[in-house]
């Protein structure tokens, strides 16, 4: 994680990357709720078209998740797929009630991910923008 930090160019990609090195170093035993995962093409190419992560898991079983497409391959419904197995696996986890989102207030096209995904908006503004939900249905 220290590496990721260092490549990084954008200060608040930075910023955010080390609020996750924090949250994995104080909570060992949740460390991967503080991860950044890459995504690959599922051709066996290898390529690596973009990333995610998750921004810890709250005392009330809410987690955050944040991604990120290289723009060479958005609009072919990468993104879309991928938060739907992300939100599926995370709420699939012990603890887990809730996963939300929040996008530029300009960025449609991720809005649009969001929705797609079955998050739905919860009518929050947050530091980004809007706030999107999608909730454990028992």
């Amino acid at each position: 994680m220290r590496l990721v930090i260092e490549k990084e160019s954008d200060l608040e990609m930075k910023q955010a990357y080390a609020e996750m090195l924090e949250g994995s170093l104080s909570n060992p035993d949740k460390r991967i709720w503080y991860a950044i995962w890459n995504m690959e093409l599922k051709d066996e190419s290898g390529i690596i078209v973009g990333d995610f992560c998750f921004k810890g898991l709250s005392d009330d079983g809410v987690i955050e998740i944040g991604y990120g497409l290289k723009e060479e391959y958005r609009h072919h419904g990468y993104m879309t797929e991928a938060v739907k197995v992300i939100t599926e696996w995370a709420l699939s986890q012990d603890g887990v009630k809730q996963v939300e989102a929040e996008t530029d207030a300009e960025n449609i096209a991720s809005q649009k991910v969001l929705l797609q995904s079955g998050f739905i908006s919860n009518g929050k503004m947050g530091e980004e923008g809007p706030r999107f939900v999608v909730s454990l249905k028992r």
